[in-house]
């Protein structure tokens, strides 16, 4: 399943100027919801800083389309390199779901090496509320 979410990000990625204050592309993600879709994003930069991370971008391609839980997540960098998610994507994924501290984010590619998401953002601020 990894190999098949680097490929889908990977055929979105192709980093593009879009206009003299929008970059795309540099970063994009796919994700895998619990439900077994996908759903992919790109980074887009603006000179404005109001653009959007991959992930968060996927995401709001997956919640458009009525889902709201993830099982798997990668990002794929400009080098073709996988990484984590910056802390803002990682504080939107905790938000979305009581379990989403279980979101497993693969980390390298060659050796599946992977972290859950509890992991990368511990002592979550938020978790009482779901248990309310």
């Amino acid at each position: 399943m990894w190999n098949k979410l680097y490929q889908a990000a990977v055929k979105v990625q192709h980093g593009r100027v879009i206009s003299p204050f929008i970059e795309a592309g540099g970063v994009a993600a796919a994700i895998l919801t619990k439900k077994g879709n996908i759903y992919v994003g790109v980074c887009i930069d603006t000179a404005s800083t109001l653009g959007m991370c991959a992930e968060r971008n996927a995401i709001a391609n997956m919640i458009t389309h009525g889902e709201s839980q993830i099982d798997k997540v990668v990002a794929v960098m400009p080098d073709g390199r996988v990484g984590s998610p910056c802390g803002a994507c990682r504080e939107y994924m905790m938000q979305l779901d009581k379990d989403s501290g279980d979101i497993e984010i693969l980390l390298d590619l060659e050796t599946l090496k992977t972290v859950r998401l509890r992991e990368l953002i511990p002592d979550w601020w938020g978790q009482e509320r779901f248990n309310k």
